[in-house]
């Protein structure tokens, strides 16, 4: 049969490419987004010297939400530079690497008694983020992430046959993230 009139067949892009995510897999990516809660965040030093860290986030409207301590390392690169770099890694089959969500935010800090924490916390939207003492610490402090730009993945919306016969060809996915909720 010719591939080009076989609707079963996604096209081959080229390795390193990514297949433009289309309107229903953008859906599920983000959805992805909000029900997840561990990502790894990168950061870099006034000096360039990169740093990551696994976080735990809760997803509010288009924000990823984490509580750190303003003394960490991840704190104070984000201080002087608000640029990070976010990886969401999940095991969606038993054998291969997890997929991935990744994508460049814009992040600050919020200060723990910021009237937007407040009314996010009274409306128990950052309950597993401050469910383990985290609102007594003297140090701590919130750290807002919103994506920007471009949102890669790594699995979501590839067929595990083609994952297997051409993992480097078959997985990337991509589309540009304008804002707005992740469900």
């Amino acid at each position: 049969m010719n591939n080009s009139t076989d609707t079963r067949t996604q096209p081959t892009p080229v390795p390193g490419t990514a297949v433009q995510a289309d309107a229903a897999l953008q859906k599920k990516i983000l959805r992805t987004i909000a029900r997840k809660s561990f990502c790894t965040i990168g950061t870099a030093s006034p000096i360039g010297h990169g740093h990551s860290a696994g976080v735990i986030y809760e997803a509010v409207d288009g924000s990823l939400w984490s509580h750190t301590l303003r003394s960490s390392r991840k704190a104070r690169n984000i201080a002087a530079d608000g640029r990070v770099g976010v990886c969401i890694p999940y095991r969606r089959l038993p054998a291969g690497p997890p997929f991935t969500i990744q994508f460049q935010a814009n992040a600050r800090i919020v200060e723990m008694d910021a009237p937007e924490v407040r009314a996010l916390i009274e409306a128990g939207h950052l309950g597993s983020i401050t469910g383990h003492g985290e609102l007594e610490m003297a140090d701590g402090c919130f750290v807002q992430m919103t994506p920007k730009g471009t949102i890669n993945s790594f699995g979501p919306g590839a067929r595990t046959l083609d994952l297997i016969r051409d993992p480097l060809g078959s997985g990337a996915r991509s589309f540009r993230f304008e804002g707005g909720s992740f469900r």
